[in-house]
Order: structure tokens, then C-alpha cells, then sequence
């Protein structure tokens, strides 16, 4: 499960990706770094860390 931070990160990053009319075509949470990994539009890759801080690549 993420954390509290992770999942109000991870709504707010959804909302401003969709904002853009981008598609989001994939939402994981990595087990094994506890990260959640958004993938969107053609090539925006997003990752939310347990702390909520957010890497964009």
C-alpha cells in the first residue's frame, strides 16, 4: 500500500497529467522500492517515493 503522502502525490500528479490531455497509461507501485511509477503521454515517467517528493524522467 503507498503511503499517505504517496497517495495524495500521486492523485495531484494524475490531475495535472490529464490536465494536459496527456493519457496516463500506467500506474504501479514497485515493491521492491516501495516508489509508485506513473507512465504518460509518449514518454513522461514520473516516480513518488514514500515521502511523496516526486522525480520526473
Amino acid at each position: 500500500m503507498p503511503t499517505d503522502k504517496q497517495a495524495i502525490k500521486c492523485f495531484i500528479m494524475c490531475q495535472r497529467i490529464t490536465q494536459m490531455y496527456l493519457p496516463i497509461s500506467l500506474v504501479r507501485l514497485d515493491e521492491r522500492t516501495n516508489d509508485i511509477f506513473l507512465l504518460a503521454g509518449e514518454d513522461i515517467q514520473v516516480l513518488i517515493d514514500p515521502d511523496g517528493e516526486v522525480i520526473i524522467l
